[in-house]
């Protein structure tokens, strides 16, 4: 089990409060990051893209992507990461980072491998 776990939250998405929970029920304690709120610098993002084994455009919302504007085809992996903490309700949700290991939450269970 791993020593310090967070997940980057939305509380009003619904996968986000699964995943959330099921972590809280395996008796862990996550540091909680409301990623609205706090969105994370463009070198953690990019070290969450690394732990994850993804690029920008596989963790970005395409819907809240197009309303932003943000057209991935037209940027790289760099300008990308720029638009999403800039814009951060176009990364994809929840995301659990686990020591050096990290996981998308969808489907909830997903994040099981790493906790």
């Amino acid at each position: 089990m791993s020593d310090q776990v967070t997940i980057y939250h939305n509380p009003r998405c619904g996968k986000s409060r699964d995943t959330l929970k099921l972590i809280e029920d395996k008796g862990i304690s996550p540091k909680i990051v409301e990623y609205l709120k706090e969105p994370p610098s463009a070198a953690e993002l990019a070290r969450i893209l690394g732990l994850l084994g993804k690029r920008p455009a596989e963790i970005l919302r395409k819907k809240e992507a197009a309303e932003a504007g943000i057209d991935p085809a037209k940027l790289d992996d760099s300008a990308l990461i720029q638009a999403m903490v800039a814009n951060p309700i176009v990364i994809e949700r929840p995301i659990v980072v686990a020591d050096a290991k990290a996981a998308l939450g969808r489907p909830p269970e997903s994040v099981l491998a790493i906790l």
